[in-house]
């Protein structure tokens, strides 16, 4: 299974770093004895390995190079490969950068790299069609909102819209590889115009597509702002350090207490 990890971005609502966004250290994790920063980007590729992932994909732009440096060739049991987007034009096309590695039969996994969210192991929820991991959220206009109908089907998706009726959103989601490409021939005939994945799939649902969303999501927090980056920290504090890359991948921290501070954020 291939995780896809979309890290071409420019970082613009969190610049100046010094680094990529993606990079950018948020909470730690322990090598035996000793504590080291977290990059943000670990938790996806940790949740992802947990999902199932056996290979993960960074997407980056050119000037990106201390991404590679940073993972290397592999992160725990998953390899790790590179493909580079020239230009940040919207999250479809990094993702479809990613589609000469993925065959018709395997299962991709796509995520955020610039978010946290609990639980860590969601990504197993979702069944083996497009299907979305939804988190609830205070403020959905933010995000993009996934409208179900009383089967779980997903209805629409809207995109950073005000008042969406529902403050479910999606964190992540998955898909087999021939889905991949059916979408990425979509978008070629739409003739690139989709910039976000929402509208994308707006389009496929009305050609005929299908897909689910899974209401597996606890707590989210998009670590792309000041005020995200202050409360993914308080967040990570109140659920225990990180576990150790490569190790047993251990559920991190407590669940209840997670619980705890997702239902205090819907009040």
């Amino acid at each position: 299974m291939w995780g896809i990890v979309p890290a071409a971005g420019l970082g613009s609502r969190i610049q100046p770093l010094a680094f990529s966004k993606e990079l950018l250290p948020v909470g730690s994790r322990r090598e035996g004895m000793i504590e080291r920063p977290c990059a943000v980007s670990e938790y996806l590729v940790e949740r992802m390995i947990r999902g199932g992932a056996d290979k993960i994909c960074f997407v980056i732009s050119p000037g990106k190079s201390d991404i590679v440096e940073y993972f290397g060739g592999s992160y725990g049991p998953a390899t790790i490969a590179y493909v580079v987007q020239p230009q940040p034009v919207g999250l479809c096309d990094a993702i479809f950068r990613a589609t000469p590695l993925v065959d018709d039969n395997e299962a991709v996994l796509v995520g955020l790299p610039d978010t946290i969210w609990f639980p860590e192991t969601a990504l197993a929820e979702l069944p083996d069609m497009l299907s979305f991991l939804l988190f609830p959220v205070e403020r959905p206009e933010f995000f993009d909102v996934v409208l179900l109908d009383e089967t779980g089907r997903v209805r629409q998706i809207l995109v950073k819209q005000k008042e969406p009726g529902s403050n479910w959103i999606w964190g992540a989601f998955k898909m087999p590889g021939r889905v991949l490409r059916d979408l990425h021939r979509l978008w070629q005939d739409r003739n690139g115009r989709d910039e976000y994945i929402g509208s994308l799939v707006n389009a496929y649902l009305a050609a005929g597509g299908e897909a689910v969303g899974i209401k597996a999501g606890r707590a989210y927090v998009d670590v792309g702002t000041l005020n995200g980056y202050r409360a993914a920290m308080n967040l990570l504090e109140n659920s225990g350090p990180a576990s150790a890359p490569g190790t047993a991948w251990p559920e991190l921290g407590d669940q209840a207490g997670l619980r705890r501070i997702a239902q205090a954020k819907m009040r």
